[in-house]
């Protein structure tokens, strides 16, 4: 076959349109992409505004609309805006608006969430809260933002970003293990109850990504190594580095598409053995 042959294949999620959260940058931004490139029409929301306790830098709005560009740059389509996923009535707003532009809605990733690293001392009633909004609740907004269109229209895949921390926990992040733990069973339980609708649900588990979110944190461990240095061989991976996001994405691309029709309820670890320490 010649190359411009392969150019004009369609894509592993060609006519499909998915929602995605936290796109302004990092993993969210490396979905969107990865999706377009394969065919797809992308919905995109991101917060693109500080968010309270969290203490390294959030997306901005300039940050979205380049995921917008590049997007566009794919000749695929794209509705992006701005929404915090603890705002329901605005996910499901930009989730309407989307569909009506776009056709149909296909694909939920899940993706948004932020990590605040302290130890269990350092734990205040505002950084437990915060988290498990963004991190848990965010998800379930997501999720509840566009599945009635999955249904009604015949079934779909949706993804919940949980992380290797939702597998097995880890030090000195107790609210975000609690919500990624929570991650994982909602998972679990809306795949149980959607599947009859042909709707499957899946958790993908990532481990150490090059990430905004991901510099900030490794650095914060490090005064509590010389605290309880026992616990950080659980922050190791067989595999050494840190991974590009579209490592994750190549996962979500796989749970997106058809190839993974019969894959619902599972806990994909992309973390190089990290949830195996």
């Amino acid at each position: 076959m010649r190359i411009e042959e392969l150019s004009t294949m369609p894509g592993r999620v060609a006519g499909k349109v998915a929602f995605i959260t936290g796109a302004g940058r990092g993993q969210g931004r490396a979905h969107a992409l990865r999706l377009a490139e394969e065919g797809a029409d992308i919905i995109a929301v991101d917060i693109a505004a500080p968010v309270e306790n969290v203490p390294y830098p959030m997306s901005t709005p300039e940050d979205l609309a380049e995921t917008a560009r590049q997007v566009e740059a794919l000749d695929r389509r794209i509705v992006a805006e701005v929404a915090d996923v603890r705002d329901l009535g605005a996910l499901k707003a930009v989730v309407d608006k989307g569909v009506a532009q776009l056709g149909r809605l296909d694909v939920i990733s899940a993706n948004a969430g932020i990590d605040i690293t302290v130890p269990w001392h350092k734990v205040t009633p505002e950084i437990m809260r915060t988290t498990i909004d963004v991190n848990l609740i965010g998800v379930w907004n997501t999720v509840m933002a566009g599945v009635q269109h999955l249904v009604d229209g015949g079934g779909g895949s949706i993804i919940l970003t949980s992380s290797a921390n939702g597998l097995k926990a880890g030090p000195y992040q107790v609210p975000y293990n609690s919500s990624k733990f929570g991650v994982t069973a909602l998972a679990k339980s809306l795949a149980m109850e959607l599947a009859k609708d042909h709707v499957r649900v899946n958790s993908v588990h990532p481990g150490g990504v090059d990430t905004t979110m991901a510099e900030f944190a490794l650095p914060a461990f490090e005064p509590m190594h010389e605290d309880n240095p026992a616990l950080f061989g659980m922050l190791g991976a067989w595999i050494p580095g840190v991974m590009p996001p579209r490592e994750i994405s190549n996962a979500v691309l796989f749970l997106a598409s058809d190839e993974s029709t019969w894959v619902t309820g599972a806990a994909l670890a992309v973390d190089g053995g990290m949830s195996q320490y």
